[in-house]
């Protein structure tokens, strides 16, 4: 039975743009596995019901419904280890994880502050209302409020990226010779970026321009055909 995953989607059906949905994608493209993709937005609750929660990504395979991405990512690991590692071994897995909480707390806020208003206008007109009420009253601002200049923002986000630009300085991915699952956790954020905002993030010249650009490539260019801007 064919892979199902539920994927956000803006006001086109494949204007795809959620971070932790394109973990997942690029998780089974390692893996070499065929899923369905389907569209789904924040007001679809009722659709993903099944799942006992409210959010995507959500993975069917079968009998059996897998949520969260990185609880995705590690079924797939387990119940595929006949096709290619995501982690190449436990080292990997923690390195993995490290990396996926250094995005959310360093990467994804400064990414939201730059596309916040492409991200709004790119929504499907059924979720601007939800989205503007649920992250408002998380980040206790407006979205007004909590977008950013641009040139500051991206300044930060450059200063923010020293670390992984360090490292791609050395080594083609991440991972070393060739990316595993954390490589993906860190372009899931460009490509975030790309699929609803027109502005240019990284320099021609950096290493993590670079870096991103053999991932879009990366099977068949599944990242860079994907609805977005070319940035």
């Amino acid at each position: 039975m064919a892979l199902k995953l539920y994927d956000l989607a803006g006001a086109e059906d494949d204007r795809r743009f959620s971070p932790p949905c394109w973990q997942v994608k690029m998780a089974l493209k390692h893996k070499g596995l065929e899923v369905e993709t389907i569209p789904w937005r924040f007001t679809e609750k009722d659709a993903i019901a099944f799942s006992g929660q409210g959010r995507v990504p959500v993975l069917m395979d079968g009998d059996t419904t897998v949520t969260d991405s990185w609880e995705i990512v590690r079924y797939l690991e387990t119940t595929y280890a006949d096709h290619p590692s995501l982690f190449s071994g436990t080292l990997g897995e923690s390195g993995a994880l490290f990396i996926k909480f250094w995005c959310l707390q360093a990467i994804n806020p400064l990414i939201f502050k730059v596309i916040l208003p492409d991200l709004l206008q790119h929504l499907h007109e059924k979720d601007k209302a939800y989205f503007r009420e649920s992250r408002e009253r998380l980040m206790g601002m407006t979205l007004e409020e909590a977008a950013a200049p641009h040139d500051a923002t991206i300044t930060a986000l450059q200063t923010a990226l020293t670390p992984l630009r360090q490292v791609l300085a050395r080594q083609p991915y991440l991972s070393g010779e060739q990316p595993y699952f954390a490589d993906y956790v860190v372009l899931a954020q460009f490509q975030w970026a790309r699929t609803v905002c027109p502005i240019q993030l990284l320099a021609q010249d950096d290493p993590v321009y670079h870096w991103r650009d053999r991932l879009l490539d990366a099977f068949d260019g599944c990242a860079r055909s994907a609805l977005g801007y070319p940035v």
